[in-house]
């Protein structure tokens, strides 16, 4: 193990480490730090998606898991959980996790205490049933987040998971971009973050997922030999959850633009 006053990468590697214990020290729900990744020897993948679900997108994302035998975690948005029942409660049976990504997408530190744990709880109310083995997740909007919006997650009982790799889908970009970005973060334990929907974007070529599912066609195809990809729960049961202390302000600038 190099000492932390070592040059290089290898010390910011350990450095990062070092964060990521003095994070899960807590251990479990009332960890201060967020899930951001698996360690595990196991080939195992955590593909996730934000924002749904959406009538068109969210069912042909079904059709491509199911065809390759794959599981997912769906952060679903309470409001179009309730408009969308069906899909939600198809996704629960076919094995998938559905989990919680607020009421209506606000950015939780621009919420007082209250109210966000409020956008937590009544997302919670729109959710199925979850397995008595299954922690209650939530993914805050964006990814923004303070120690305060953190606090507030444990008191609604809900454990906080980011991503340690993402296509960065918001783009209007081809299938063959996403897939690239994914494999450069394609690791045992790795949690990856796309989009079944866009609930808030300026770009009306971002609306269309086609991209997204095509990437996630093409990533199965030829990773799925090697990785077996789980919900997130599945994953977390594989081996030691690492935790960062993840605290991303909200940008109200760049929130509005979207808007």
């Amino acid at each position: 193990m190099p000492a932390p006053w070592a040059k290089g990468s290898a010390a910011r590697e350990f450095v990062k480490r070092r964060i990521e214990d003095l994070a899960s020290l807590a251990g479990g729900r009332w960890s201060v730090g967020t899930i951001t990744h698996v360690d595990t020897e196991q080939p195992l993948v955590a593909l996730t998606f934000d924002d749904g679900p959406d009538p068109e997108t969210t069912p042909r994302l079904l059709d491509v898991l199911g065809a390759a035998g794959a599981q997912a975690t769906f952060f679903v948005v309470g409001k179009a959980a309730r408009a969308h029942p069906e899909i939600v409660g198809r996704a629960r049976d076919e094995g998938h996790c559905v989990a919680n990504h607020s009421w209506d997408h606000s950015s939780m530190p621009l919420l007082t205490s209250a109210w966000r744990r409020r956008q937590i709880a009544w997302c919670e109310e729109v959710l199925p049933p979850r397995p008595p083995e299954e922690p209650a997740l939530f993914r805050p909007p964006w990814g923004h987040q303070t120690w305060r919006s953190r606090l507030d997650a444990a008191r609604a009982g809900v454990d906080v998971v980011a991503w340690s790799v993402m296509a960065e889908d918001w783009h209007p970009e081809p299938a063959t971009a996403l897939v690239q970005r994914l494999e450069a973060g394609l690791r045992p334990g790795a949690i990856a973050l796309l989009h079944d929907r866009l609930f808030c974007t300026h770009d009306v070529r971002a609306r269309d997922r086609t991209a997204s599912v095509d990437a996630v066609a093409e990533l199965l195809h030829r990773h799925g030999n090697e990785y077996r990809f789980v919900t997130v729960p599945e994953l977390l049961r594989s081996g030691r959850a690492r935790r960062w202390p993840w605290y991303k302000p909200s940008d109200l600038d760049w929130i509005q633009r979207q808007l």
